[in-house]
């Protein structure tokens, strides 16, 4: 339900001409409620509607996917032969009040400084070695440890983890999105789609697992994960959203042990190896989570096409591409993932 009050004072503020107004509920609809604003004017009565979306469904579950929705109407009503035109967008703030937002004609993020060293210089060391050193071991189970905790966190909402599931085949940023910046002859169509409709048959199956929707980071990848000198870490840019699967954030770190394995040795051995079969063995022994194996497999696809992916990696030799997707097409394939069994996926 809207703020009258605060639509009010909104009114009498932004147009300096109301002697007064009145909102009245129009009625809802499937995906939203309109309410009717009456101004009295010294030229007569003006009026307007005011548009609210209802907050889960279709997309809209966050407010930021519905200031998107509102943002888009204000750019784009006003380019349609006879359509109404669109005047403001509107942010309800934590203290009640409401302001304008729209208008704007690119927006940015201000955000606080991180420091340290991000987790990728880890895994490049990790090609000279044939074992994991003990400081290797300690973030390894840090990391662990923390997703752990942070997937604790669970809520009850079968329309978020469904979307969870939904976003990692066809969201823009995930596994569609990011096939559709392939240039051409990298991987041939039909391969494409065969990964993107074995991913849809697992997004299916999982669908029954929703009471597994967790808090999670989004986006839980190496150039995210900052480490200062005294082991503890920071994490940047949290994304797509904060409830998910937690496959989502396991999967964002392991591909790397298996990608930068391949880069370097042309298989997953050594240091990599150990890595990604420790980081497993941790996670699932803080959390309990004994299901994760068995959900990884979607997740995996979209994080191979983001490390095979040349615009990302453009070093990567055709070879070590092949290699790859053929690992996700085995994960795919397989009923649950083993990490120990990793070489055979290859």
């Amino acid at each position: 339900m809207i703020n009258e009050e605060a639509i009010k004072s909104y009114i009498l503020k932004n147009f300096p001409d109301i002697l007064g107004a009145d909102i009245e509920r129009l009625g809802s609809g499937v995906q939203g409620s309109g309410f009717l604003i009456s101004m009295q004017t010294p030229s007569g009565l003006r009026a307007y509607v005011v548009k609210a979306l209802i907050p889960e469904g279709f997309g809209h579950d966050y407010p930021s996917d519905r200031a998107a929705v509102f943002l888009l109407d204000l750019d784009e009503y006003k380019n349609l032969p006879q359509h109404v035109r669109a005047v403001d967008v509107l942010a309800e703030m934590e203290d009640g009040s409401v302001r304008s937002i729209g208008g704007g004609k690119e927006y940015y993020l201000l955000m606080e400084r991180g420091e340290g060293r991000d987790y990728f210089q880890d895994l490049s060391s990790f090609a000279c070695k044939d074992r994991l050193e003990q400081h290797d071991i300690g973030k390894i189970r840090s990391m662990a440890s923390y997703l752990a905790g942070i997937h604790s966190v669970k809520k009850d909402s079968k329309a978020l983890y469904w979307r969870k599931l939904r976003d990692t085949v066809g969201h823009g940023e995930c596994l569609m999105g990011v096939f559709d910046l392939y240039p051409d002859g990298i991987l041939p169509d039909e391969e494409m789609t065969d990964i993107i409709k074995k991913s849809v048959d697992w997004i299916y199956r999982l669908k029954p697992g929703y009471r597994r929707l967790s808090q999670i980071h989004g986006d839980f990848h190496p150039g995210n994960i900052w480490f200062k000198d005294n082991g503890d870490f920071i994490l940047l840019d949290r994304s797509r959203g904060p409830w998910g699967e937690p496959a989502d954030d396991v999967t964002a770190l392991a591909i790397n042990y298996i990608f930068f394995s391949i880069r370097n040795h042309g298989d997953v051995r050594g240091a990599y190896l150990e890595g990604l079969i420790l980081f497993f063995e941790e996670y699932v022994k803080i959390s309990g989570d004994e299901e994760i194996k068995g959900v990884v497999a979607p997740f995996f696809a979209f994080r191979s096409a983001v490390v095979a992916n040349p615009l990302f990696y453009p070093e990567l030799t055709a070879q070590q591409r092949s290699l790859i997707f053929r690992f996700c097409r085995r994960v795919l394939e397989s009923d649950a993932f083993d990490p120990g069994d990793t070489e055979n996926y290859l």
